[in-house]
């Protein structure tokens, strides 16, 4: 594991902030690339002086927003066709219909949920989801994550089980707060309802 994570630092630092932004792209469209294995290292190498800490987190950041766009786009052009065959008009129209009402809460929540944040972008390109909204909240929830895996690279360096447990304390932690987001946020629609 070692030799991976050193071969990812010297790749990340031979292809600087470019090479963020292309992997982070990977990680956002279908390309199930794992983030960590892109942030914890670039933050390792802004800690060492070799990148600029800012620079490294809006790479990743337009990155992720920029495969998220790729994944919309795929979808808003394409995507009801196929999923048309799977699925009846009526179905669909609740999506759209859920999207453009709950859109910005689902798109920031999906970002921040393992085996989601790839994938949310598809349904709010079926649902044609506002696009200022979307890249919004799309680069809300990029930014949290990047700043936790950065932080991780920055303040822990090269120390893989400490890297290991606290990035799956940090994620059950994310997952909990975000479970009350949605709660309070599910909680004040039903009043706006009632």
């Amino acid at each position: 594991m070692q030799d991976i994570i050193n071969f990812l630092v010297e790749s990340i630092g031979n292809l600087g902030y470019i090479g963020i932004f292309i992997l982070m792209f990977l990680e956002s469209s279908f390309f199930p690339f794992p983030s960590e294995v892109v942030m914890i290292p670039a933050g390792y190498l802004a800690y060492k002086g070799e990148m600029n800490l800012v620079l490294v987190i809006i790479s990743g950041v337009f990155g992720s927003i920029a495969g998220a766009w790729f994944n919309y786009l795929i979808a808003s052009k394409f995507g009801r066709r196929v999923i048309e065959k799977f699925i009846n008009k009526e179905k669909l129209n609740k999506l759209d219909k859920f999207f453009e009402k709950h859109g910005h809460i689902s798109t920031f929540s999906g970002r921040l949920i393992p085996g989601i944040r790839q994938y949310i972008s598809f349904p709010a390109g079926l649902a044609k989801m506002n696009g200022f909204i979307f890249t919004f909240f799309t680069g809300l929830g990029s930014l949290i994550w990047i700043l936790v895996l950065v932080a991780l690279g920055y303040f822990i360096g090269q120390n893989q089980e400490l890297i290991h447990k606290y990035l799956r304390e940090i994620t059950i932690i994310t997952l909990i707060i975000l479970a009350i987001i949605i709660f309070v946020y599910y909680k004040y629609q039903k009043t706006k309802v009632e």
